[in-house]
């Protein structure tokens, strides 16, 4: 299988050098020709993981991602969620017929407020069937420096799932297979919303002690969205046998891809959404914080989206909704953590 990359941010660069570490050749769209001079021949990305470094007979490296799409059996999306759609929208719409995608966004579509399968499908035609998503928890920096890693692959042909995860799978990088398609990419979407809280709760100066409870009880914020918008499994505690002893258990809502990508980004130094979160609490704003980040704290936007989305589905989300009102509606964040402190348990 031949595999392109739209997108060549950390993520992207990240995927980049696990799929060419395992000896796949692959097609990388950049927007940037400086840039692909640049890792063609200093043989790393110059903005993004400059220690990962790659084999570039490895690398078709091009400008034009119509170029990639047609050369690849399976394309990964791993461009910012704000920035999706204007990279989509100027394909010709039969572009994707035959192929796979798997999607390495970590937000939904800001204009549309839709999930990347929904915009796929109202814009492309595209089947759920032949669409995958890869989510952490995994910092890309972590994966550059080859530290062990866990990758879960979500799609509803499960045989293809495991197919597809197969090609990832290296010395640093375990692989886990998952079905559970909306469920996995509303809780990386909500993950990131309650990173950018746990940051702005150190950046105003609370504890450990404090930033625990918030943790537990975003997550059971989480888990109450998910079960409202029809999300399975979503318990602790209980998994179906395994076969055999080394086979992984039946994924719940303590498995990596829940509750472990919520901590990891709650509590990570390498977690963009808690940075960005810890300058709001500092007193930026947000526009100033914006300027300060290299790279995009997909939490922002989700913060609105996922707002307007429960205006649907009334999950009890007070967490959430008091950073989407720190970041939209001007609540000074000293004062929405007071409110947010009467609310946990």
């Amino acid at each position: 299988m031949t595999f392109g990359i739209l997108g060549s941010g950390s993520w992207g660069t990240a995927l980049a050098k696990i799929l060419t570490d395992n000896g796949n050749s692959i097609y990388w769209w950049n927007r940037s020709e400086a840039a692909i001079k640049h890792i063609q021949t200093r043989h790393h990305n110059p903005h993004y993981l400059p220690s990962a470094q790659f084999d570039v007979s490895k690398l078709t490296l091009t400008t034009n991602a119509a170029e990639v799409i047609q050369h690849s059996d399976c394309i990964i999306i791993a461009v910012p969620s704000a920035y999706a759609a204007d990279v989509l929208q100027k394909l010709d719409k039969k572009i994707l017929q035959g192929k796979k995608i798997i999607s390495a966004i970590k937000g939904i579509l800001p204009e549309q407020n839709l999930l990347l399968n929904d915009y796929l499908k109202n814009e492309f035609q595209f089947e759920l069937k032949n669409y995958f998503a890869v989510l952490g928890p995994c910092h890309a920096e972590e994966v550059a420096a080859e530290k062990l890693s866990y990758l879960t692959f979500s799609g509803i042909d499960e045989a293809m799932t495991i197919e597809l995860a197969a090609y990832f799978k290296t010395d640093y990088l375990n692989t886990i297979d998952n079905n559970d398609i909306y469920g996995v990419q509303y809780a990386a979407i909500l993950k990131n919303i309650y990173a950018v809280g746990s940051g702005m709760a150190h950046g105003l100066d609370y504890g450990d002690n404090f930033l625990s409870v918030l943790i537990a009880n975003s997550a059971d914020e989480m888990a109450s969205f998910l079960i409202k918008s029809g999300i399975k499994h979503i318990e602790v505690g209980h998994t179906d046998n395994r076969p055999q002893p080394s086979d992984h258990r039946t994924a719940n809502y303590a498995a990596s891809v829940y509750l472990g990508d919520l901590l990891v980004t709650c509590y990570s130094l390498h977690s963009r959404n808690r940075s960005f979160g810890n300058m709001i609490g500092k007193g930026y704003s947000v526009k100033a914080a914006q300027l300060e980040m290299s790279m995009v704290a997909e939490g922002y936007n989700a913060s609105k989206c996922m707002h307007l989305i429960n205006q649907t589905v009334k999950a009890d989300m007070p967490i959430a909704e008091t950073i989407y009102k720190i970041l939209w509606e001007n609540l000074p964040a000293g004062k929405g953590f007071n409110e947010i402190e009467a609310t946990l348990v």
